[in-house]
């Protein structure tokens, strides 16, 4: 018989991409050796998500997760005089873009911090601004560890997090931009500079492991209306120089400048992805590194050829499913995952799991019926499933011991004063796990109220997730 606690690891490597290395240093409070657990089948509709990305382009750096050798971790720059051209990928970007760095470092040679640099180019003949909307960078350690949470709970300030990713994206959600980051940058023509040169350290640490994790929202733009405004991207790792006195020493631009020219990619490579068109065997998302297209999701949730959504029948529920991936589709057939522009040959082919994603949703609830009723609206994570084998959602309890679905949801609404509201709160979610509703309403006869769901997907989060809307038998009347 197999060991569960390594089958249940294994599961959620393959699943999360590496995330359960950190869970591992979480309590658990479910024993691996419970008694029989069971199974639970949510019965109701399940439906694909309305509407599509948007075709805004982001910056997707994230393999290798864990950096044991400085190098490129992702450039966009041309290849022309590049000693390692493979290493580049020629994409420039212009106007609104987006961009996500995740990486990790585990016990570097003599405790040497890392450092995490973005470098941007300006290839034109006229100076471009970027324009820095909203960032954050947080490390790990001690601004965002992995730590255990209660399912649900109110996070008004941005003050619960369980992750550097998952506060990072949190931070923008909220039009935030991070103390440190300029307002803008200017970049004259044919000049490079640095958005970010940020260390992942590990010394004094308990043990000799940290990550940075990175997000922001920009614009480049030139002078005038119709001047270019493209520019080239790298994100680049390198370990800190020392001065001879043993203090560490930040890369400066010419460095970076040098290791973006003269450097291959940075290792370890991760494992190579699954082709899209094969049929049968081990399926391998893979980390991404490249540029995806589409930053945010917008969906209006209303029945056919209607402006409202109308609730469910007393007792009964929908869904919508939420970042839904190849082999991970709750028998919608729906996949989600932001295609990609360009990519390098060894990582993934879709921005699996849509990490930093903007999920918009509005549902204009419509109570149809002569009596009050009382709606719930739940974000869960079901049991991972490309068709409903049992016929319905599957959660369990206990609960599968990783967690699956850790961030941050933004919740706009009117109250039954009609005032209007808007709450902010954290959830922590074990796969299968049954969870409390984020929000209920009671809606008078004849009554439409909106309510709007929104949140950036958070990193190290495993899809897929449902949006649930149920009509409750209990206080229904």
């Amino acid at each position: 018989m197999k060991n569960p606690v390594v089958s249940i690891l294994v599961a959620a490597l393959t699943l999360c991409g590496g995330c359960g290395i950190f869970l591992k240093m979480e309590p658990q409070p479910y024993p691996l050796q419970a008694a029989t657990p069971e199974v639970i089948i949510q019965p109701g509709e399940v439906r694909s998500l309305p509407g599509k990305l948007d075709s805004i382009a982001m910056f997707n750096s994230n393999s290798p997760e864990w950096v044991k050798k400085e190098g490129i971790l992702l450039s966009t720059f041309p290849r022309d005089g590049k000693a390692f051209p493979e290493a580049h990928l020629n994409y420039s970007f212009n106007s609104k873009f987006e961009l996500f760095a995740h990486h990790f470092v585990h016990t570097p040679p003599e405790s040497k911090t890392l450092y995490l640099g973005i470098i941007v180019n300006n290839p034109g003949t006229e100076k471009v601004t970027l324009d820095i909307l909203a960032a954050a960078s947080y490390l790990m350690e001690p601004d965002a560890p992995f730590k255990q949470k209660p399912p649900l709970s109110e996070n008004p300030k941005g003050e619960v997090y369980s992750g550097p990713g998952i506060r990072a994206v949190d931070t923008v959600l909220r039009g935030v931009r991070q103390a440190g980051f300029p307002e803008k940058l200017v970049i004259p023509p044919g000049e490079s500079r640095m958005l970010l040169n940020h260390p992942i350290p590990v010394k004094g640490l308990e043990r000799p492991v940290n990550g940075r994790s990175t997000f922001m929202k920009l614009n480049s733009r030139g002078d005038t209306p119709n001047s270019p405004a493209g520019v080239y991207v790298a994100s680049l790792a390198m370990y800190a120089k020392q001065h001879p006195d043993g203090r560490e020493i930040a890369p400066t631009l010419v460095e970076w400048q040098q290791l973006l020219n003269r450097e291959t990619l940075a290792q370890p490579r991760d494992k190579m992805p699954t082709p899209p068109d094969q049929i049968g065997g081990e399926l391998i998302y893979s980390r991404v590194a490249g540029v995806q297209q589409g930053s945010r999701w917008v969906a209006n949730l209303v029945d056919a050829g209607q402006e409202s959504l109308i609730i469910p029948e007393v007792g009964k529920r929908f869904s919508y499913v939420i970042s839904t991936v190849r082999a991970g589709t709750l028998g919608t057939k729906q996949v989600q995952a932001a295609k990609l522009l360009v990519r390098y040959p060894d990582t993934a082919y879709e921005s699996h799991g849509n990490y930093g994603l903007h999920y918009d949703l509005k549902l204009p609830l419509l109570n149809p019926t002569n009596t009050s009723q009382t709606v719930t609206v739940t974000l869960a994570t079901p049991n991972k499933e490309e068709r409903l084998s049992q016929g319905g959602l599957m959660f369990r309890q206990p609960s599968w011991d990783f967690p699956y679905f850790r961030g941050t949801v933004r919740l706009r609404y009117r109250n039954e004063q009609n005032k209007s509201r808007t709450r902010y709160v954290h959830l922590w979610q074990r796969r299968g796990q049954q969870v409390e509703p984020l929000l209920t309403v009671t809606l008078k006869p004849q009554e439409k109220r909106t309510v709007r769901v929104d949140f950036r997907y958070p990193p190290d989060a495993t899809p897929p997730q449902v949006l649930t809307v149920e009509t409750d038998p209990q206080t229904s009347k």
